[in-house]
This record gives C-alpha cells, sequence and structure tokens, in this order.
C-alpha cells in the first residue's frame, strides 16, 4: 500500500474478529517495521509489551479497561512501555554500527543531556512511544490490518499487573486485527490555516 493511503485510511477500529490470528511471521515483521522508527541519540527507549495471554487480557479489560471489546478481541494487543534510564544502559550499542568519531561524539553526549533532567527523560520516552506507535499502525494498515490506539484504561493498576518496572513509564495500547464493522465517518480535522504559525505567533 502506498505510505499516504495508509496514512489517510488509517482509523481507529473498535470492533475486531476475535477469531482471526496473526501469525508469528506477520507480528514479527509489523515490529520489525516498528522499530525502524526515529528515536533520540538513536535510544530505541521503547519496550513492548505483548499482551497474549487471554485471561490476563479479559482482566484488563472488565477491571481496568472500561470494558473496551478490542482489548480482547483483537489479533494483538500490545502495551506501549519505554524505559526512561535507557540513556544510561550501554549507550554505545545505540551506535554500534557507526563511524567511530561519530559514534563516541554521541555516546559522550548522551549522559550530560539526561543526567539530572527527569522531566526531559520522561519526555524523550514518550515522545519515542509515540512515534513508534504510529509507525506500527501504518505498518499494520499496509499490511492489510486495522488499528486502535487506547489511553483508556487504569494505568497505574494495569502497570502493577504487569510489573512495569520503577524507571519505566507507561504509553497506550494498541489493538491490532481484522475489522468486522466500519469505523464511524471521520469526524473532521481542523483547517490547517488554524495549526500553522509562521515563523513566530
Amino acid at each position: 500500500m502506498n505510505t499516504l493511503d495508509a496514512i489517510y485510511q488509517r482509523r481507529s477500529v473498535k470492533h475486531f474478529d476475535p477469531n482471526h490470528k496473526i501469525t508469528a511471521e506477520e507480528e514479527q515483521k509489523l515490529l520489525e517495521a516498528t522499530i525502524q522508527s526515529p528515536s533520540s541519540f538513536n535510544i530505541q527507549h521503547w519496550r513492548f509489551v505483548i499482551l497474549r495471554n487471554p485471561e490476563l487480557r479479559q482482566k484488563i479489560r472488565q477491571e481496568f479497561g472500561n470494558d473496551q471489546a478490542q482489548m480482547t478481541d483483537a489479533s494483538l494487543l500490545i502495551l506501549f512501555t519505554a524505559d526512561m534510564k535507557a540513556w544510561a544502559k550501554e549507550p554505545q550499542r545505540y551506535w554500534q554500527n557507526a563511524p567511530q568519531e561519530v559514534a563516541e561524539l554521541l555516546v559522550n553526549w548522551m549522559g550530560p543531556f539526561h543526567e539530572g533532567r527527569e522531566w526531559l527523560q520522561r519526555d524523550e520516552a514518550q515522545r519515542s512511544i509515540g512515534i513508534a506507535m504510529q509507525t506500527l499502525m501504518l505498518a499494520a494498515k499496509a499490511m492489510g490490518y486495522d488499528s486502535c490506539p487506547m489511553i483508556g484504561f487504569d494505568i497505574d493498576s494495569v502497570a502493577k499487573l504487569i510489573n512495569l518496572p520503577d524507571d519505566y513509564v507507561m504509553g497506550p495500547m494498541v489493538a491490532i486485527g481484522k475489522k468486522v464493522k466500519e469505523p464511524w465517518p471521520k469526524p473532521g480535522q481542523i483547517p490547517l490555516n488554524e495549526l500553522v504559525v509562521e515563523n513566530t505567533f
């Protein structure tokens, strides 16, 4: 599928075929496409929690997820999390294929840029999550699947349920599968002349 077609055709689908299975090869293809996303310093903060266990997904839906059907009915449910301290964990591996002088420059800059700036560490982790989510959803659309990003769940309770590490941040979930019902018509985009600013406000 053409990239622009995927962008315009991607919708948040709420109704999925609960009997459809995404193959292991398709899942691998989706995730490999997702990690092509850019991230600050190439840190790749994202950690994908594949919520595969049916009982776990049912518990999240019923107890913490506002009974959203896509949590159990989608073929694949991925919870996006990110390691806020990834910048300090073997940072040389993020630049292992770069020329040595480039790798040394970026790795040596990484620490001073992040150290003591917890707000920035969290912001960068969330930015990485957002970019990766969009990549995943567009890749899914290109492969003939639909998706739904979700933040309508009890973040603290789900974090406990999956044993989220203390230095990780929680992001949204994305459900992926075969739709069985067309989504609502697009509600409408704000015109560009309200969104684009030339140089200064």
